[in-house]
């Protein structure tokens, strides 16, 4: 910025970036409700701060939170001094836009994994979230939001048409949340159809990705719980960063498979059976030899 006043003379000033704010539960509270804020007791905002690891997370935040996608999940993956194993990553194109699609047992570190790999090898990869995801200000230029609350906006659906419309790769979990246990395996709930629908509308061939992984007995005990009890609040998100902590020091093996064409999905099958269908070959990665059957 400059400040003009005198003829031929110039003060140039430089303006810092915004420094970032650390996250103070009762303020994000009161900024939603001020009047329930008020009502909440202290031993809440303390189990709150708790699970969430508001003091490690504002640690990080001020150390690397002016960096951006690519950068930011690396500095976060020392932080947690995770390791990962890329098998199949020959069946990655070398060009071309793709659907890719993958269970999600970890709901949120498995994405941050995956995206920040597609976009280091196939360049700008976007994903449909959920659109609190935006909160993330270092990734919010990777998320496309949905409002998974309440109805659909108009400018939401545009904005996800505009991405199948645009060169950049795009990555979904179909089925919305993170894994669940059931039957004693760590599986994905229905996978929606929506990328079957808008991969033939846009003849796009779609990548099926696994990634080997899972969440504690806790969080899938307390979803048991909550579903029992048919509590609809989804208690159990709000332990998501907590499980992200548990993954400290461990190591993730993501499985790749070949391009699936988008002319396999035909009238043979409802678009709903398709995505089963493709469910099914993801969650064979790790077994098959990622042939298409």
């Amino acid at each position: 910025m400059y400040f003009s006043g005198l003829k031929n003379f110039r003060i140039e000033v430089e303006i810092e970036p915004k420094s970032f704010q650390p996250i103070d539960i009762r303020e994000v509270v009161r900024g939603k409700s001020p009047k329930i804020a008020g009502k909440i007791p202290g031993f809440i905002y303390n189990w709150l701060n708790r699970i969430l690891h508001l003091r490690e997370i504002n640690e990080f935040m001020g150390k690397h939170g002016h960096l951006k996608g690519v950068d930011f999940v690396n500095e976060g993956i020392k932080f947690l001094n995770i390791k990962f194993e890329m098998v199949g990553a020959e069946n990655l194109p070398k060009s071309g836009k793709f659907i890719f699609v993958g269970n999600h047992p970890l709901g949120g570190l498995d994405g941050m994994i995956i995206l920040k790999f597609i976009n280091e090898n196939l360049g700008s990869t976007r994903s449909i979230s959920n659109d609190f995801l935006l909160e993330i200000t270092p990734l919010k230029d990777w998320f496309v939001p949905i409002n998974k609350v309440g109805t659909q906006s108009r400018d939401y659906a545009n904005l996800v048409e505009e991405l199948y419309k645009s060169e950049d790769q795009i990555l979904i979990f179909p089925a919305g949340l993170c894994s669940r246990k059931i039957k004693g395996k760590i599986v994905d709930l229905t996978w929606q159809k929506h990328f079957i629908q808008k991969a033939v509308q846009h003849k796009i061939d779609i990548v099926p990705i696994f990634f080997g992984g899972r969440n504690s007995n806790f969080f899938y005990n307390l979803a048991k719980i909550r579903k029992f009890f048919k509590i609809k609040f989804n208690i159990e998100m709000m332990y998501l960063a907590d499980e992200m902590f548990k993954h400290k020091n461990k190591t993730f093996r993501i499985y790749f498979g070949k391009p699936i064409p988008y002319t396999t999905f035909n009238q043979t099958k409802k678009p709903i059976e398709w995505a089963e269908e493709v469910k099914n070959i993801t969650y064979q990665l790790p077994l098959a030899n990622n042939q298409f059957i």
